[in-house]
């Protein structure tokens, strides 16, 4: 399940060290290129919305097989696509359906005895975030040898293959009470009306995401052009540095189990703002570059361990519907920052992208620091 999970979530990431290669296939500009992202994420929003809830109303196995399917239907799709347009569709529809890690992670919390469903969420968690962290080197390294569209027919067969093993190894489950569906999706947003802590916390994620797309969106097209002119394989490496991101997802884990998720959520949009700030200054040093890389995802990890420690906090008898609409939240962060991201390097370049994700960084960071202030007891309800 681990395994399953990082492959369909990096499904979401392969296209970032590929946009200039895509770009000129299609012979479009980098804010069109850049719009595929967001056609990504939004798509990914949607699944969140309109999938997820189903995990509650359907046998699982069932569901995560046919998520599975249809997610190699859409990767296939895009490898195949001979126009810009057809790409953007199959994105987008490829982004509806990488959601099926979203249904394994209750499924294995359920599946798990109590006093072991900590350590089992957080190994299918890891898969989650080792999939995010190797989705960008294993792209680039393929594109580099066998040209962009390899890796959407490499996604397409992997998403096969696991949807066979799954399969075979998830457990059959009862029937379930029924449940109307339009009760499943709007129940989840309701509880961003009823819990403020949830909305503050939403609004965090989104921000920090927006942060975390951005850079990833536009750093393809810095290094791509001078002084640089790196290749997809090259571009793809720049991934690996976001191991220090799930490192500090375990230290902020610990320092959210020691009540001082105030400290960690002030330190982490902190670390958003210096981030762009040091890699606006330092953009054509690789040196600074890469350390302003490190710097966002230390950042961007810690925030959404903290956020998600806070709210599942809230009313652990609705955590799927909870973590619905804060997912929600937050890929509508991840396409607004692919979105601004894109026409701002195409309008000014890099500095320009790096003073945007400024702004968002304060975003997060002057709200949380007072946010920050109150207790969740103080927010909830």
């Amino acid at each position: 399940m681990a395994v399953a999970t990082g492959a369909i979530v990096a499904n979401l990431y392969y296209l970032q060290p590929l946009l200039e290669q895509a770009r000129g296939t299609f012979h479009v500009n980098e804010a069109a290129a850049s719009s595929l992202v967001t056609f990504t994420q939004l798509g990914y929003a949607a699944g969140l919305a309109l999938v997820v809830p189903l995990g509650d109303l359907l046998p699982r196995r069932r569901l995560v097989v046919a998520i599975f399917c249809a997610s190699a239907a859409f990767m296939a799709l895009a490898g195949l696509a001979p126009s810009f347009g057809l790409f953007a569709v199959a994105t987008l529809a490829a982004g509806l359906f990488s959601v099926g890690g979203q249904v394994m992670v209750p499924l294995a919390a359920d599946l798990a005895p109590e006093e072991r469903r900590g350590r089992v969420v957080a190994r299918v968690m890891s898969g989650l975030l080792t999939g995010i962290l190797l989705s960008r080197t294993i792209s680039g390294l393929l594109a580099h040898a066998l040209g962009w569209r390899s890796v959407y027919y490499f996604a397409a067969g992997l998403m096969l293959l696991l949807a066979l093993a799954l399969f075979r190894v998830l457990p059959a489950e009862a029937v379930r009470p029924h449940i109307a569906y339009h009760r499943l999706v709007f129940g989840s947003f309701a509880l961003l009306k009823e819990f403020s802590t949830l909305r503050h916390r939403a609004w965090l994620g989104a921000a920090s995401f927006a942060c975390f797309s951005l850079l990833w969106t536009t750093l393809t097209f810095h290094l791509s052009g001078a002084p640089f002119h790196d290749s997809q394989a090259t571009i793809g490496l720049w991934g690996l540095l976001g191991a220090a991101g799930v490192l500090a997802a375990n230290a902020a884990g610990r320092a959210a189990d020691k009540a001082k998720q105030g400290t960690v959520t002030a330190l982490a949009a902190i670390l958003l703002v210096g981030s762009f700030a040091l890699m606006g200054l330092g953009g054509s040093s690789v040196l600074l570059l890469g350390l302003g890389v490190v710097v966002l995802d230390i950042g961007s990890q810690s925030m959404q361990i903290t956020n998600q420690s806070i709210i599942f906090a809230l009313a652990p008898e609705k955590r799927s519907r909870i973590n619905s609409a804060y997912m929600v939240c937050y890929f509508l962060g991840a396409a607004s920052g692919s979105f601004v991201g894109g026409a701002a390097f195409q309008a000014g370049g890099w500095r320009l992208s790096c003073g945007i994700g400024v702004v968002l960084g304060l975003s997060a960071l002057l709200p949380g620091l007072w946010w920050s202030r109150r207790t969740v007891s103080d927010l909830s309800g």
